[in-house]
């Protein structure tokens, strides 16, 4: 039997209940065969929303095998990291930076949402699996794979706001280990980009008092970090803190973005859909539909009004509290990119057909709720109300908000530039 052959086996489980195995191979292919309960149960939890049974030829697909090569079908390749954070995970593991599968391997038992993906031995794996991918031998994983596992991790870089999920405790953040799992999300300062997390602060507050729902947030001084890697930092004093809607206490709460909604890996995130795809599924499935897509819009609207141009599919998400139906889940990763990005004007994705900022007014968002098919006169009060509250409450909020001053004055400027549907000031 050729080496190629060899396969090592991770096993899926969500709250519980076995997902199935994702096998992969030495020439970098991956399979995904579901476990027989998994596909037979009616009241399965939702691994994905193309899995929920109400999902047209949902059952086909947990039918079938995924295969794919090095990396993993996009339900499971976006929970992994992208960026200088991969490079130097897959530098470590000594593979191919597209393979996926040893990174999720290592990365599997803390993953965003509550997928768990845990090592099998060989003799852990049934045979009806092993039958299904023809001629294979299941095989363990290197003793070097779990010795780099147990390692803490410690990475210097540059040029990058790194990401970590901490524990909080009497004021104080700790870097999750040992099983323990995060509550926050702690984003440390950028050596690139000046007060990234004052900005991102900001906005965020800006945001919810314009009506959207954000988690809990705040600015933790970085001398309340603790075991954080070795990393460098440039000289500021805060990092921005999010709790994680994903937890509840030491429970795990499922959850995926939009790009593995709509099966796109994440170098697709921003030019392989658009607004009105997404606004489509809420309506269609989620279990809130007509609050979600309010809500939904309400965002939209922010994120032109704060200059966000980075809401790119992975920077919204379904959340399934129930363990079975979909919700938009709270909003995250709001940031005035203008201020860093010089002549930043355009969305992450289209808003039909449109992506400038400066061009864009109601009858754009009208036109847009038309093809998501969304009722566009229950969208347009809560655009109304958005801005109301903008125009309202912003300008005297920013005062004392943190963002720096020189970003402030951009972003006064960049109200004043909108078109006069949505003018500030």
């Amino acid at each position: 039997m050729s080496v190629n052959n060899d396969v090592n086996f991770l096993k899926l489980s969500l709250h519980g209940a076995l997902v199935g195995y994702l096998a992969g191979f030495r020439n970098g292919k991956n399979s995904l065969i579901f476990s027989q309960e998994f596909q037979h149960d009616p009241n399965r939890p939702t691994f994905s929303l193309i899995t929920h049974p109400s999902f047209p030829k949902s059952q086909a697909l947990v039918s079938g095998v995924w295969n794919n090569n090095h990396r993993l079908h996009p339900v499971l390749s976006n929970l992994l990291p992208e960026g200088v954070l991969r490079e130097l995970i897959a530098q470590a593991l000594k593979v191919h930076i597209d393979n996926d599968f040893q990174i999720l391997s290592y990365l599997g038992e803390d993953l965003p949402g509550a997928l768990v993906a845990t090592t099998l031995d060989p003799s852990e794996v049934p045979h009806h699996v092993l039958l299904r991918l023809g001629e294979v031998r299941a095989i363990d994983f290197d003793d070097s794979f779990y010795e780099k596992r147990a390692q803490e991790n410690k990475f210097s870089l540059a040029g990058v706001q790194m990401k970590f999920s901490m524990r909080a405790k009497d004021g104080r953040y700790n870097l999750s280990k040992d099983g323990a799992l995060g509550d926050w999300i702690i984003k440390t300062p950028s050596t690139q980009y000046k007060d990234v997390p004052q900005n991102e602060f900001t906005a965020m507050t800006l945001a919810s008092l314009a009506g959207v729902d954000v988690p809990d947030m705040k600015l933790v001084e970085l001398d309340k970090l603790d075991n954080l890697p070795s990393i460098k930092l440039p000289n500021e004093t805060f990092a921005f803190a999010i709790k994680r809607f994903d937890r509840n206490g030491d429970e795990r709460v499922h959850m995926e973005d939009f790009a593995q909604v709509l099966v796109k890996q994440p170098y697709q995130k921003y030019g392989a859909a658009n607004y009105e795809n997404i606004a489509q599924v809420l309506y269609q499935y989620s279990g809130d539909r007509l609050a979600d897509v309010q809500q939904f819009a309400r965002r939209l609207l922010v994120n032109i009004l704060l200059a966000n141009g980075d809401a790119h599919l992975k920077n919204w998400s379904l959340i399934y509290p129930d363990m079975r139906t979909p919700k938009l889940s709270p909003a995250y990763d709001i940031v005035t990119t203008l201020v860093y990005i010089d002549g930043e004007k355009d969305f992450a994705l289209n808003l039909n057909k449109e992506k400038n900022w400066y061009n864009v007014n109601y009858s754009h968002f009208e036109a847009w709720a038309k093809k998501a098919d969304v009722p566009w006169k229950a969208v347009r009060f809560h655009l109304e109300d958005t801005l109301d509250r903008a125009r309202t409450v912003w300008p005297k909020a920013i005062k004392d908000l943190p963002m720096n001053e020189e970003h402030k004055i951009k972003l006064a400027e960049h109200w004043g530039r909108l078109n006069s549907n949505f003018r500030i000031g």
